[in-house]
Protein backbone atom coordinates (compact mmCIF):
# COMPACT_ATOMS: atom_id res chain seq x y z
CA UNK A 1 0.00 0.00 0.00
CA UNK A 2 1.78 3.61 -1.02
CA UNK A 3 2.10 6.11 1.19
CA UNK A 4 0.44 9.59 1.46
CA UNK A 5 3.21 11.98 -0.40
CA UNK A 6 3.63 13.88 3.26
CA UNK A 7 4.32 10.92 5.14
CA UNK A 8 6.79 9.54 2.68
CA UNK A 9 8.92 13.37 2.64
CA UNK A 10 8.75 12.87 6.40
CA UNK A 11 11.11 9.83 5.71
CA UNK A 12 13.62 11.59 3.78
CA UNK A 13 16.40 12.50 6.61
CA UNK A 14 17.16 16.18 5.71
CA UNK A 15 12.90 16.84 6.43
CA UNK A 16 14.32 17.10 10.34
CA UNK A 17 16.31 19.60 12.68
CA UNK A 18 18.36 17.73 13.91
CA UNK A 19 20.21 14.33 13.03
CA UNK A 20 17.82 11.92 11.27
CA UNK A 21 20.17 9.61 9.00
CA UNK A 22 18.17 6.67 8.57
CA UNK A 23 13.98 7.80 9.60
CA UNK A 24 11.64 4.61 9.99
CA UNK A 25 8.00 3.83 9.86
CA UNK A 26 5.65 2.33 12.72
CA UNK A 27 2.11 1.92 11.35
CA UNK A 28 -1.09 1.38 12.74
CA UNK A 29 -4.74 1.38 12.25
CA UNK A 30 -4.77 5.40 13.52
CA UNK A 31 -1.47 6.78 13.21
CA UNK A 32 1.82 7.18 11.66
CA UNK A 33 5.22 7.42 14.01
CA UNK A 34 8.27 7.88 12.12
CA UNK A 35 11.66 7.00 14.34
CA UNK A 36 14.11 9.86 13.62
CA UNK A 37 17.07 9.80 15.42
CA UNK A 38 16.65 10.54 19.30
CA UNK A 39 13.02 11.01 18.44
CA UNK A 40 9.69 9.60 17.67
CA UNK A 41 7.12 11.67 16.05
CA UNK A 42 3.30 10.44 16.18
CA UNK A 43 0.88 12.04 13.33
CA UNK A 44 -2.68 10.88 13.33
CA UNK A 45 -4.11 9.45 10.92
CA UNK A 46 -7.57 11.38 9.33
CA UNK A 47 -10.14 8.77 10.03
CA UNK A 48 -13.07 8.49 11.96
CA UNK A 49 -14.02 5.24 12.89
CA UNK A 50 -16.93 6.78 15.31
CA UNK A 51 -15.04 5.98 18.36
CA UNK A 52 -12.41 8.30 17.13
CA UNK A 53 -12.23 11.44 14.82
CA UNK A 54 -9.15 12.92 13.73
CA UNK A 55 -11.28 14.25 10.52
CA UNK A 56 -9.84 17.53 10.51
CA UNK A 57 -6.68 19.21 11.34
CA UNK A 58 -8.36 21.11 14.46
CA UNK A 59 -8.85 17.63 15.77
CA UNK A 60 -5.74 15.75 15.17
CA UNK A 61 -4.31 19.12 16.53
CA UNK A 62 -6.49 19.08 20.00
CA UNK A 63 -6.01 15.20 19.83
CA UNK A 64 -1.93 15.97 19.80
CA UNK A 65 -2.30 18.38 22.86
CA UNK A 66 -4.55 15.83 24.97
CA UNK A 67 -1.98 12.65 24.03
CA UNK A 68 1.00 15.24 25.84
CA UNK A 69 -1.14 15.51 29.04
CA UNK A 70 -2.36 11.97 29.42
CA UNK A 71 0.86 10.59 29.03
CA UNK A 72 3.04 12.56 30.61
CA UNK A 73 0.77 10.83 33.63
CA UNK A 74 3.14 7.67 33.54
CA UNK A 75 6.33 8.47 31.07
CA UNK A 76 6.95 12.53 31.65
CA UNK A 77 10.55 12.04 29.92
CA UNK A 78 9.12 10.46 27.10
CA UNK A 79 6.37 12.94 26.13
CA UNK A 80 8.37 15.97 25.09
CA UNK A 81 5.32 18.45 22.79
CA UNK A 82 3.34 18.99 20.20
CA UNK A 83 5.28 20.32 16.57
CA UNK A 84 3.98 21.54 13.47
CA UNK A 85 4.71 20.00 9.95
CA UNK A 86 5.51 22.58 7.72
CA UNK A 87 7.04 23.65 4.31
CA UNK A 88 4.84 21.64 1.62
CA UNK A 89 3.73 18.19 1.29
CA UNK A 90 6.14 17.13 -1.26
CA UNK A 91 8.73 18.47 0.69
CA UNK A 92 7.93 18.49 4.76
CA UNK A 93 9.77 20.12 7.52
CA UNK A 94 9.04 18.81 11.13
CA UNK A 95 9.18 21.76 12.87
CA UNK A 96 9.95 25.49 11.19
CA UNK A 97 7.90 28.29 10.02
CA UNK A 98 4.55 28.77 8.03
CA UNK A 99 1.06 27.65 8.13
CA UNK A 100 1.48 23.73 9.44
CA UNK A 101 0.48 21.12 7.30
CA UNK A 102 0.27 18.74 10.17
CA UNK A 103 0.61 18.19 13.98
CA UNK A 104 2.81 15.71 15.56
CA UNK A 105 3.25 14.50 19.56
CA UNK A 106 7.43 14.80 19.37
CA UNK A 107 8.44 11.80 21.95
CA UNK A 108 12.07 10.83 22.70
CA UNK A 109 12.70 7.62 21.56
CA UNK A 110 13.54 4.28 22.94
CA UNK A 111 14.29 1.02 21.22
CA UNK A 112 11.33 -0.35 19.63
CA UNK A 113 12.52 -3.93 21.02
CA UNK A 114 11.80 -2.79 24.11
CA UNK A 115 8.78 -3.08 24.32
CA UNK A 116 6.71 -6.65 25.87
CA UNK A 117 4.84 -7.59 22.91
CA UNK A 118 8.18 -8.20 21.68
CA UNK A 119 9.72 -10.23 24.15
CA UNK A 120 10.85 -13.89 24.12
CA UNK A 121 9.88 -14.58 27.64
CA UNK A 122 8.31 -12.37 30.41
CA UNK A 123 9.29 -12.78 34.32
CA UNK A 124 7.56 -12.69 37.31
CA UNK A 125 9.77 -9.44 38.74
CA UNK A 126 8.58 -7.64 35.52
CA UNK A 127 4.82 -8.67 35.84
CA UNK A 128 5.07 -7.49 39.64
CA UNK A 129 6.66 -4.16 38.69
CA UNK A 130 3.86 -3.62 36.04
CA UNK A 131 1.38 -4.33 38.78
CA UNK A 132 2.90 -2.37 41.64
CA UNK A 133 3.28 0.93 39.24
CA UNK A 134 -0.36 0.74 37.93
CA UNK A 135 -1.68 0.26 41.41
CA UNK A 136 0.34 3.56 42.08
CA UNK A 137 -1.26 5.27 38.68
CA UNK A 138 -4.66 4.55 39.49
CA UNK A 139 -4.69 5.72 43.31
CA UNK A 140 -3.55 8.88 41.84
CA UNK A 141 -5.61 9.39 38.98
CA UNK A 142 -8.63 11.44 39.16
CA UNK A 143 -12.05 10.08 40.10
CA UNK A 144 -15.19 10.57 37.57
CA UNK A 145 -16.26 13.87 37.76
CA UNK A 146 -19.72 13.90 39.74
CA UNK A 147 -21.81 15.48 37.12
CA UNK A 148 -20.70 13.43 34.49
CA UNK A 149 -22.60 9.99 32.98
CA UNK A 150 -18.74 8.12 33.02
CA UNK A 151 -19.57 4.77 34.96
CA UNK A 152 -23.33 4.74 34.65
CA UNK A 153 -24.46 1.73 33.31
CA UNK A 154 -24.94 2.95 29.72
CA UNK A 155 -21.70 4.58 29.55
CA UNK A 156 -20.20 1.25 30.70
CA UNK A 157 -21.92 -0.48 28.01
CA UNK A 158 -21.38 1.94 25.23
CA UNK A 159 -18.49 0.59 23.86
CA UNK A 160 -18.75 -2.85 24.61
CA UNK A 161 -21.98 -2.80 22.25
CA UNK A 162 -20.18 -0.64 19.64
CA UNK A 163 -17.50 -3.49 19.18
CA UNK A 164 -20.67 -5.98 18.24
CA UNK A 165 -22.20 -3.32 16.11
CA UNK A 166 -18.38 -2.84 14.25
CA UNK A 167 -17.84 -6.55 13.67
CA UNK A 168 -20.89 -7.25 12.44
CA UNK A 169 -20.56 -4.82 9.77
CA UNK A 170 -17.04 -6.25 8.91
CA UNK A 171 -18.92 -9.52 8.57
CA UNK A 172 -19.09 -9.39 4.60
CA UNK A 173 -15.23 -9.83 4.37
CA UNK A 174 -14.82 -12.54 6.33
CA UNK A 175 -15.55 -14.73 3.62
CA UNK A 176 -15.80 -18.39 3.98
CA UNK A 177 -15.43 -17.91 7.68
CA UNK A 178 -18.44 -15.64 8.00
CA UNK A 179 -20.44 -18.36 9.65
CA UNK A 180 -18.16 -19.34 11.93
CA UNK A 181 -17.54 -15.41 13.15
CA UNK A 182 -21.47 -15.15 13.22
CA UNK A 183 -22.12 -17.80 15.83
CA UNK A 184 -19.18 -16.84 17.89
CA UNK A 185 -20.37 -12.87 17.83
CA UNK A 186 -24.25 -14.30 18.65
CA UNK A 187 -23.18 -16.36 21.88
CA UNK A 188 -20.62 -13.30 22.87
CA UNK A 189 -23.60 -11.05 22.68
CA UNK A 190 -25.91 -13.27 24.44
CA UNK A 191 -23.44 -13.72 27.15
CA UNK A 192 -22.31 -10.19 27.49
CA UNK A 193 -26.12 -8.87 27.91
CA UNK A 194 -26.64 -11.34 30.42
CA UNK A 195 -23.60 -10.46 32.07
CA UNK A 196 -24.76 -5.99 32.04
CA UNK A 197 -27.83 -7.46 33.79
CA UNK A 198 -26.35 -9.07 36.69
CA UNK A 199 -23.97 -6.30 36.83
CA UNK A 200 -26.27 -3.23 36.87
CA UNK A 201 -25.90 -2.91 40.50
CA UNK A 202 -21.99 -3.51 41.03
CA UNK A 203 -21.25 -0.90 38.35
CA UNK A 204 -23.65 2.01 40.38
CA UNK A 205 -21.61 0.94 43.51
CA UNK A 206 -18.39 1.17 41.26
CA UNK A 207 -19.13 4.53 40.11
CA UNK A 208 -20.63 5.77 43.85
CA UNK A 209 -16.68 4.61 45.52
CA UNK A 210 -14.97 6.31 43.06
CA UNK A 211 -13.26 3.16 40.85
CA UNK A 212 -13.97 4.93 37.68
CA UNK A 213 -10.99 7.08 37.61
CA UNK A 214 -9.13 8.97 34.60
CA UNK A 215 -7.10 5.78 33.76
CA UNK A 216 -4.26 5.08 30.90
CA UNK A 217 -7.63 3.17 28.62
CA UNK A 218 -5.10 0.80 26.28
CA UNK A 219 -3.19 -1.63 28.77
CA UNK A 220 -1.63 -4.05 26.91
CA UNK A 221 2.10 -5.60 26.34
CA UNK A 222 2.44 -3.59 23.11
CA UNK A 223 2.43 -0.29 25.21
CA UNK A 224 4.70 -1.27 27.95
CA UNK A 225 8.84 -1.35 27.45
CA UNK A 226 11.19 -2.48 29.29
CA UNK A 227 13.18 0.28 29.90
CA UNK A 228 16.62 0.74 32.82
CA UNK A 229 14.73 -2.56 34.61
CA UNK A 230 11.62 -0.81 34.65
CA UNK A 231 8.01 -0.80 33.14
CA UNK A 232 7.72 2.26 30.46
CA UNK A 233 3.70 2.80 30.09
CA UNK A 234 2.92 4.89 27.16
CA UNK A 235 0.32 4.91 24.55
CA UNK A 236 -2.68 6.12 27.19
CA UNK A 237 -5.95 7.09 24.83
CA UNK A 238 -6.30 10.84 24.18
CA UNK A 239 -8.99 10.79 21.21
CA UNK A 240 -11.78 9.62 23.90
CA UNK A 241 -12.61 10.75 27.98
CA UNK A 242 -15.57 7.75 28.12
CA UNK A 243 -13.03 5.37 26.98
CA UNK A 244 -10.32 6.41 29.36
CA UNK A 245 -12.54 7.80 32.75
CA UNK A 246 -13.33 3.64 33.19
CA UNK A 247 -13.29 1.60 36.49
CA UNK A 248 -9.54 0.42 37.41
CA UNK A 249 -10.62 -3.28 37.00
CA UNK A 250 -11.54 -2.67 33.20
CA UNK A 251 -7.94 -1.14 32.99
CA UNK A 252 -6.42 -4.19 34.31
CA UNK A 253 -8.58 -6.78 32.70
CA UNK A 254 -6.78 -5.68 29.43
CA UNK A 255 -3.17 -6.34 30.72
CA UNK A 256 -4.60 -9.64 31.87
CA UNK A 257 -6.53 -10.81 28.68
CA UNK A 258 -3.33 -9.84 26.95
CA UNK A 259 -0.90 -11.98 28.86
CA UNK A 260 -3.50 -14.82 28.47
CA UNK A 261 -3.96 -14.49 24.55
CA UNK A 262 0.16 -14.93 24.06
CA UNK A 263 0.13 -17.68 26.05
CA UNK A 264 1.05 -16.49 29.93
CA UNK A 265 -2.40 -17.16 31.46
CA UNK A 266 -0.24 -17.85 34.86
CA UNK A 267 1.40 -14.52 34.68
CA UNK A 268 -2.17 -13.23 34.00
CA UNK A 269 -3.09 -14.37 37.47
CA UNK A 270 -0.32 -13.02 39.23
CA UNK A 271 -0.52 -9.55 37.44
CA UNK A 272 -4.37 -9.49 38.86
CA UNK A 273 -3.45 -10.74 42.46
CA UNK A 274 -0.21 -8.56 42.79
CA UNK A 275 -2.38 -5.66 42.00
CA UNK A 276 -4.98 -6.57 44.39
CA UNK A 277 -2.45 -6.56 47.26
CA UNK A 278 -1.66 -3.12 46.50
CA UNK A 279 -4.76 -2.02 46.21
CA UNK A 280 -7.03 -4.69 48.25
CA UNK A 281 -10.04 -4.03 45.91
CA UNK A 282 -11.34 -7.20 45.35
CA UNK A 283 -14.43 -6.06 45.37
CA UNK A 284 -14.08 -5.01 41.98
CA UNK A 285 -13.19 -8.55 40.87
CA UNK A 286 -17.36 -9.22 40.07
CA UNK A 287 -16.67 -7.99 36.60
CA UNK A 288 -13.43 -9.29 35.51
CA UNK A 289 -14.62 -11.83 33.43
CA UNK A 290 -16.87 -8.70 31.59
CA UNK A 291 -14.15 -6.98 31.51
CA UNK A 292 -11.35 -9.83 30.42
CA UNK A 293 -14.42 -10.69 27.55
CA UNK A 294 -15.19 -6.94 26.23
CA UNK A 295 -10.96 -6.39 25.99
CA UNK A 296 -11.02 -9.22 23.61
CA UNK A 297 -13.32 -8.01 21.57
CA UNK A 298 -11.78 -4.78 21.45
CA UNK A 299 -8.58 -6.85 20.25
CA UNK A 300 -10.77 -8.21 17.85
CA UNK A 301 -12.35 -4.99 16.73
CA UNK A 302 -8.81 -3.68 16.27
CA UNK A 303 -7.34 -6.74 13.97
CA UNK A 304 -10.79 -6.39 11.98
CA UNK A 305 -10.02 -3.22 10.81
CA UNK A 306 -6.62 -3.30 10.26
CA UNK A 307 -7.06 -6.23 8.04
CA UNK A 308 -10.17 -4.17 6.16
CA UNK A 309 -7.51 -1.57 5.90
CA UNK A 310 -4.47 -4.13 4.50
CA UNK A 311 -7.34 -6.25 2.47
CA UNK A 312 -6.08 -9.13 4.67
CA UNK A 313 -7.50 -11.90 6.23
CA UNK A 314 -9.05 -12.53 9.98
CA UNK A 315 -7.22 -14.73 11.33
CA UNK A 316 -6.41 -12.64 14.10
CA UNK A 317 -9.68 -11.24 14.33
CA UNK A 318 -10.95 -15.03 14.92
CA UNK A 319 -8.29 -15.85 17.48
CA UNK A 320 -9.64 -13.00 19.89
CA UNK A 321 -12.89 -13.89 19.42
CA UNK A 322 -12.38 -17.20 20.91
CA UNK A 323 -10.33 -16.21 23.20
CA UNK A 324 -13.51 -14.13 24.23
CA UNK A 325 -15.33 -17.33 24.42
CA UNK A 326 -12.74 -19.12 26.14
CA UNK A 327 -13.03 -15.89 29.07
CA UNK A 328 -16.58 -16.11 28.94
CA UNK A 329 -16.36 -19.63 30.49
CA UNK A 330 -17.87 -20.74 33.62
CA UNK A 331 -15.64 -20.76 36.59
CA UNK A 332 -16.01 -23.12 39.71
CA UNK A 333 -15.63 -21.98 42.73
CA UNK A 334 -12.84 -23.30 45.59
CA UNK A 335 -11.68 -22.77 48.85
CA UNK A 336 -7.87 -23.94 49.62
CA UNK A 337 -6.64 -22.93 53.18
CA UNK A 338 -3.10 -22.83 53.10
CA UNK A 339 -1.66 -24.25 56.49
CA UNK A 340 1.86 -24.03 58.13
CA UNK A 341 4.03 -22.08 60.16
CA UNK A 342 6.58 -19.18 59.03
CA UNK A 343 9.30 -20.13 56.66
CA UNK A 344 6.99 -23.39 55.85
CA UNK A 345 6.82 -22.47 52.47
CA UNK A 346 3.38 -21.91 52.11
CA UNK A 347 3.08 -18.68 50.61
CA UNK A 348 5.84 -19.49 47.60
CA UNK A 349 3.60 -22.48 47.61
CA UNK A 350 0.37 -20.33 46.76
CA UNK A 351 1.78 -17.79 44.71
CA UNK A 352 2.56 -20.69 41.98
CA UNK A 353 -0.70 -22.39 42.83
CA UNK A 354 -2.46 -18.84 42.11
CA UNK A 355 -0.81 -18.81 38.72
CA UNK A 356 -1.52 -22.05 38.03
CA UNK A 357 -5.32 -22.27 38.93
CA UNK A 358 -6.50 -19.28 37.87
CA UNK A 359 -7.21 -17.81 41.33
CA UNK A 360 -7.42 -15.17 43.88
CA UNK A 361 -5.30 -15.20 46.90
CA UNK A 362 -5.96 -13.99 50.00
CA UNK A 363 -2.60 -13.20 52.69
CA UNK A 364 -3.47 -12.53 56.00
CA UNK A 365 0.09 -10.42 56.55
CA UNK A 366 -1.20 -7.98 53.93
CA UNK A 367 -4.68 -7.73 54.90
CA UNK A 368 -4.04 -7.23 58.58
CA UNK A 369 -2.14 -4.64 57.93
CA UNK A 370 -4.56 -2.97 55.35
CA UNK A 371 -6.52 -2.51 58.00
CA UNK A 372 -3.88 -0.48 59.64
CA UNK A 373 -4.24 1.70 56.58
CA UNK A 374 -0.20 -0.26 56.04
CA UNK A 375 0.72 -1.08 52.46
CA UNK A 376 2.14 -4.83 52.48
CA UNK A 377 5.74 -3.66 52.39
CA UNK A 378 5.57 -0.88 55.55
CA UNK A 379 6.93 -1.80 58.58
CA UNK A 380 3.78 -2.11 61.87
CA UNK A 381 6.62 -0.46 64.18
CA UNK A 382 4.65 2.79 63.41
CA UNK A 383 1.08 1.79 64.61
CA UNK A 384 0.42 2.34 68.61
CA UNK A 385 -0.01 -0.67 70.05
CA UNK A 386 1.17 -2.85 67.65
CA UNK A 387 -1.37 -5.14 64.69
CA UNK A 388 -0.32 -7.93 66.28
CA UNK A 389 -3.15 -7.90 69.24
CA UNK A 390 -5.94 -10.42 69.89
CA UNK A 391 -8.22 -7.73 68.59
CA UNK A 392 -6.52 -7.09 65.51
CA UNK A 393 -6.25 -10.93 64.97
CA UNK A 394 -9.91 -11.25 64.85
CA UNK A 395 -10.69 -8.33 62.88
CA UNK A 396 -8.22 -10.01 60.34
CA UNK A 397 -10.00 -13.54 60.70
CA UNK A 398 -13.24 -11.28 59.80
CA UNK A 399 -12.12 -9.49 57.04
CA UNK A 400 -10.63 -12.71 55.57
CA UNK A 401 -13.91 -14.54 55.43
CA UNK A 402 -15.88 -11.96 54.36
CA UNK A 403 -13.43 -11.44 51.71
CA UNK A 404 -14.00 -15.31 50.79
CA UNK A 405 -17.59 -15.45 50.67
CA UNK A 406 -17.71 -12.80 48.52
CA UNK A 407 -15.26 -14.02 46.20
CA UNK A 408 -16.67 -17.19 45.66
CA UNK A 409 -19.92 -16.23 45.38
CA UNK A 410 -18.80 -14.84 42.15
CA UNK A 411 -17.63 -18.01 40.75
CA UNK A 412 -13.71 -17.80 42.01
CA UNK A 413 -11.21 -19.98 43.45
CA UNK A 414 -10.04 -18.80 46.75
CA UNK A 415 -6.49 -19.35 48.59
CA UNK A 416 -6.58 -17.91 51.56
CA UNK A 417 -2.88 -17.64 52.78
CA UNK A 418 -2.31 -17.73 57.23
CA UNK A 419 -1.38 -20.11 59.22
CA UNK A 420 -4.02 -21.69 60.31
CA UNK A 421 -2.32 -23.71 63.09
CA UNK A 422 -5.41 -23.37 65.60
CA UNK A 423 -8.53 -24.26 65.09
CA UNK A 424 -10.68 -21.45 65.83
CA UNK A 425 -8.97 -19.89 62.66
CA UNK A 426 -10.28 -22.96 60.49
CA UNK A 427 -13.43 -23.22 61.48
CA UNK A 428 -15.31 -20.29 60.07
CA UNK A 429 -13.85 -21.23 56.99
CA UNK A 430 -15.10 -24.49 56.58
CA UNK A 431 -18.30 -23.66 57.80
CA UNK A 432 -18.42 -20.91 54.99
CA UNK A 433 -17.47 -23.99 52.53
CA UNK A 434 -19.66 -26.52 54.37
CA UNK A 435 -22.69 -23.49 54.02
CA UNK A 436 -22.08 -22.91 50.18
CA UNK A 437 -21.42 -26.44 49.45
CA UNK A 438 -18.32 -25.17 48.30
CA UNK A 439 -15.12 -28.15 48.06
CA UNK A 440 -12.47 -26.95 49.79
CA UNK A 441 -8.58 -28.40 51.24
CA UNK A 442 -5.84 -27.47 53.97
CA UNK A 443 -2.78 -27.49 52.34
CA UNK A 444 -0.42 -28.19 55.13
CA UNK A 445 3.33 -27.60 54.26
CA UNK A 446 6.02 -28.70 56.57
CA UNK A 447 9.45 -28.51 56.96
CA UNK A 448 11.86 -28.73 59.97
CA UNK A 449 12.87 -26.26 62.37
CA UNK A 450 16.25 -24.75 60.95
CA UNK A 451 14.84 -24.85 57.28
CA UNK A 452 12.49 -22.46 58.95
CA UNK A 453 14.55 -20.27 60.72
CA UNK A 454 16.55 -20.22 57.66
CA UNK A 455 14.24 -18.66 55.45
CA UNK A 456 12.55 -16.55 58.01
CA UNK A 457 16.57 -14.94 58.00
CA UNK A 458 16.65 -14.68 54.39
CA UNK A 459 13.48 -13.21 54.11
CA UNK A 460 14.12 -10.50 56.73
CA UNK A 461 17.15 -9.53 54.89
CA UNK A 462 15.24 -9.08 51.49
CA UNK A 463 12.82 -6.75 52.84
CA UNK A 464 10.59 -7.96 50.24
CA UNK A 465 8.33 -9.52 51.86
CA UNK A 466 4.22 -8.49 53.67
CA UNK A 467 5.38 -10.96 56.53
CA UNK A 468 7.33 -9.58 59.46
CA UNK A 469 7.87 -12.60 61.47
CA UNK A 470 10.68 -13.38 63.31
CA UNK A 471 12.70 -16.45 65.17
CA UNK A 472 10.26 -15.76 68.66
CA UNK A 473 6.86 -15.82 66.70
CA UNK A 474 8.25 -18.82 65.20
CA UNK A 475 8.40 -20.60 68.38
CA UNK A 476 5.16 -19.09 69.66
CA UNK A 477 3.36 -20.44 66.25
CA UNK A 478 5.44 -24.34 67.24
CA UNK A 479 4.04 -23.94 70.62
CA UNK A 480 0.41 -23.18 69.92
CA UNK A 481 -0.27 -25.28 66.63
CA UNK A 482 -3.24 -27.44 67.60
CA UNK A 483 -3.92 -30.61 65.58
CA UNK A 484 -6.58 -31.04 62.49
CA UNK A 485 -9.88 -32.50 63.75
CA UNK A 486 -11.12 -35.75 61.93
CA UNK A 487 -13.13 -33.30 59.81
CA UNK A 488 -10.49 -31.24 59.03
CA UNK A 489 -8.04 -34.57 57.99
CA UNK A 490 -10.71 -35.51 55.57
CA UNK A 491 -9.87 -32.21 53.52
CA UNK A 492 -6.07 -32.10 54.64
CA UNK A 493 -3.00 -32.37 52.04
CA UNK A 494 0.09 -32.59 54.00
CA UNK A 495 3.01 -31.61 52.01
CA UNK A 496 6.71 -33.01 53.96
CA UNK A 497 9.99 -33.69 53.31
CA UNK A 498 11.21 -32.87 49.83
CA UNK A 499 7.68 -31.90 48.27
CA UNK A 500 7.28 -30.43 44.87
CA UNK A 501 4.81 -27.83 43.47
CA UNK A 502 3.22 -30.80 41.29
CA UNK A 503 2.72 -32.50 44.42
CA UNK A 504 0.19 -30.09 45.38
CA UNK A 505 -1.51 -29.53 42.01
CA UNK A 506 -2.12 -33.85 41.85
CA UNK A 507 -3.45 -33.62 45.17
CA UNK A 508 -5.93 -30.82 43.69
CA UNK A 509 -6.46 -32.58 40.10
CA UNK A 510 -10.61 -33.10 42.04
CA UNK A 511 -11.00 -29.57 42.16
CA UNK A 512 -10.07 -28.28 39.22
CA UNK A 513 -10.94 -31.37 36.72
Amino acid sequence: MSLPPLIAGLLRPHAYPHAAPAPRLIETHISWVIVAGDYAYKLKKPVDFGFLDFSTLARRRACCDEEIRVNRRLAPDIYLDVVAVTGTVEAPHMGGDGPPLEWAVRMRAFPAEATLDRASDLDAAQIDAIAARIAAFHGQADTAPADSDYGRPEQVSAPVAANFTQLRALLPDFGPRRAHATALLDALHAWTQAEQARLLQHFAARRAGGYIRECHGDLHLGNIAWVQDAPLIFDAIEFSAPLRFIDVINEIAFLAMDLTHRGHEDLAWRFVNAYLEHTGDYAGVAALPYYHVYRAMVRAKVAALRAAQAGGDYDECLTYLQLAQHLARPRHAFLLLMHGVSGSGKTWLSQHLLQALGAIRLRSDVERKRLFGLTPLDASTTVPGGIYTAAAGEATRVRLVSLTRALVAHGLPVIVDATFIRADWRQPFAELAAALALPWRIVAVEAPPQVLRERIARRQASGHDASEADDTVLDAQLAAAEPFTAEERRHAIVLRGDWHMHDALDALRDLTA
